[in-house]
């Protein structure tokens, strides 16, 4: 499905839109909840990932397929190989095939794990024999992506000796991590994170009854913050369900779009977006995304769409994506009329004037891709290719959308 946005605006000046749970953090509490069944969760994403997830880990099936679903593969690779006694082939798209897993896979062989590789060396399918593992020290390169690192701190409790777990290099995404470990502390799974290692402890699991609330997905509020950035001054849209000390690293949005002109008021669990003031068009943004780089592709639309010079670092992540993100943005940005610089974690989005209009965006299987060029439809008429890849993450968007006044057929 295609969706062609006539260059629209916003129909009323103050809205509302109610976003459903995380998906990091529900795809993290449905692990967990595997593990220990007694916790009870609320406002579940209902984001295909997450209801793959949610299927996968009810499945009694000999193959699991999780198509897409990159955090699910990680979580899940871990999640089989302690599963006494079960055998599973874990595969996906062919997308997934491409996307590296060797090193988690590395580090729970090193603790002891049965997995193979059923086609390519290092990448999935991966036929998993769930067996004790009664390891506990291992090292991981922190530099790739913080998923490897929360698959094996998601388990680290149901092992018989928990884990030592020694990074090895720069971290990354170092919010994911301790979001990881803030979820184990609410279900009373003692860890440290000091330096560069981190330890969970074997926890005994009581009967305890728990319910955890999960805190609406900070990267899905990143699309109302890039429509209020591009709106008229004083448009407002209210976002639910939202904490100011969340837990969510996306959630530095709040202080990254005041440079866009963007004020964020935190109420009653909801945040009102609010376009405070115009932005001189000589700014220059410049971004450490190291902690945040699924954020990356609103923001550069953002500044495209406002005509500034963006620069962003940290970036390194987004090339083993859905896509490769850096080279996707490129692209497309080049296509409105952008002149964009990358390299292997980097990119600089040089100032420019000129929006083309009527130009047709490729999403590449990538949600983040229909959704951050979506905004843009408040500056110049665009269509968006495969649109309905939404649903990997946010199966409403394009409804509210709607509600907002944007011009979609």
């Amino acid at each position: 499905m295609d969706i062609h946005i006539l260059k629209s605006s916003i129909a009323n000046r103050q809205s509302s839109i109610t976003i459903t749970g995380s998906k990091s953090e529900s795809n993290r509490l449905l692990l967990l909840q595997a593990l220990y069944p007694q916790i009870r969760i609320e406002n579940l994403s209902n984001s295909d990932d997450s209801l793959l997830m949610q299927k996968a880990l009810t499945s009694n099936a000999e193959v699991i397929d999780i198509h897409h679903a990159g955090t699910a593969m990680r979580f899940l690779t871990a999640y089989f190989s302690i599963q006494n006694n079960q055998e599973v082939v874990l595969t996906g798209s062919s997308r997934m095939k491409e996307r590296p897993i060797k090193i988690l896979v590395d580090a729970l062989r090193d603790l002891g794990a049965d997995i193979s590789y059923l086609e390519n060396e290092g990448f999935p399918p991966l036929k998993i024999k769930g067996k004790k593992l009664s390891k506990s020290k291992v090292t991981l390169k922190a530099n790739v992506s913080s998923q490897y690192i929360s698959a094996l701190l998601l388990i680290a409790s149901r092992l018989e000796n928990g884990i030592e777990l020694t990074l090895d290099g720069k971290i990354t995404s170092i919010p994911y991590i301790k979001m990881t470990l803030s979820l184990l502390d609410e279900l009373g799974i003692k860890s440290e994170f000091k330096s560069n290692k981190i330890s969970v402890q074997a926890h005994v699991s009581s009967d305890k009854s728990q319910t955890l609330v999960v805190e609406s997905d900070w990267s899905s509020a990143s699309y109302f913050y890039s429509i209020v950035a591009l709106s008229e001054l004083n448009t407002e849209i209210t976002l639910t369900s939202y904490k100011k000390d969340s837990l969510q690293g996306d959630s530095v949005l709040a202080e990254i779009y005041k440079e866009f002109g963007v004020a964020t008021k935190f109420k009653d669990n909801s945040i009102a977006l609010t376009k405070s003031s115009n932005i001189d068009s000589q700014l220059s943004i410049d971004l450490d995304l190291s902690n945040a780089p699924d954020i990356a592709q609103t923001i550069a639309v953002t500044a495209f769409g406002l005509g500034l010079e963006c620069y962003m670092s940290g970036l390194h992540t987004l090339k083993i994506k859905e896509t490769d993100r850096l080279v996707a943005l490129k692209i497309e940005l080049e296509k409105l009329g952008a002149e964009v610089e990358i390299t292997d974690a980097t990119l600089h989005l040089k100032p420019s004037s000129i929006i083309n209009s009527d130009v047709s965006i490729a999403t590449y299987k990538d949600h983040r891709m229909a959704m951050a060029f979506a905004p843009l439809g408040l500056r110049t008429s665009l269509t968006i290719k495969d649109a309905d890849v939404v649903s990997k993450s946010y199966p409403d968007f394009w409804n509210h959308l709607k509600s907002l006044g944007f011009n979609l057929k």
